[in-house]
């Protein structure tokens, strides 16, 4: 008998075509009901119902219900990045399900991975806050430093919430597009949060798209240039 993790269980619920597409649209962070679920992976409300099951008892979904509707969403930030990685897999395999289309550039430029910035903008943010020292280490062991949590406080994130959270403060995501790391964990969902309050960028309604206007790109660039040469 074979011990640990069952990897085939999660390869083949993420392998149904169907299935894959519906993680996909959860990856922008919102709730979705079957309905919606349905239309994104081209199937009937019936068979999205079954597919819908089948993840949530493989713990990649969550539901909850509100009134007459139920909303589902991804289990946790954890799922969204074993999917960015698989994303960034397949595309290096050269694995594309449809040609590229018009708002391909402006998605990877900046987009939502869950609920943290992806993108060109997302990786340029934390190789800006790595040569700054204002986050240490390598590969998925990063952390913030004294110099990053005081930037952090004067940039409006309230860091003491987020030590209280059970989720790691600093993570590292491979951005698909970008084939390089984007801030993930705590951190990088309450710094794309930020970004929203202050007007620097909006979420494109029903896309994971973030676009960022003139004087928020400037801002964004002022506090996330680039470091030390």
């Amino acid at each position: 008998m074979k011990l640990g993790p069952d990897i085939a269980l999660v390869a083949s619920l993420l392998g149904d075509p169907a299935r894959a597409n519906m993680l996909t649209a959860l990856m922008g962070g919102a709730a979705l009901t079957a309905g919606e679920l349905a239309r994104h992976a081209g199937v009937t409300a019936q068979t999205a119902s079954s597919h819908l099951g089948k993840l949530r008892d493989g713990g990649l979904v969550a539901q909850r219900r509100q009134g007459r509707h139920v909303y589902f969403s991804l289990a946790d930030a954890d799922v969204g990045v074993v999917l960015e990685g698989l994303m960034g897999l397949a595309a290096r395999a050269g694995h594309q399900r449809v040609r590229p289309g018009p708002r391909e550039p402006a998605l990877r430029e900046a987009r939502v991975c869950y609920d943290h910035l992806a993108g060109e903008r997302g990786v340029a943010m934390l190789e800006s806050l790595v040569a700054k020292n204002l986050i240490s280490g390598a590969g998925e062991a990063i952390s913030l430093t004294p110099a990053g949590a005081r930037f952090m406080t004067e940039l409006g994130v309230d860091l003491p919430a987020l030590e209280t959270s059970r989720r790691p403060l600093c993570r590292s995501c491979l951005d698909w597009s970008v084939r390089r790391s984007h801030l993930a964990g705590a951190l990088g969902a309450a710094i794309l949060e930020r970004i929203f309050e202050l007007g620097w960028a909006r979420r494109e309604p029903d896309s994971r798209l973030v676009v960022f206007n003139a004087a928020g790109r400037a801002a964004f660039e002022a506090a996330f240039g680039p470091g030390p040469a």
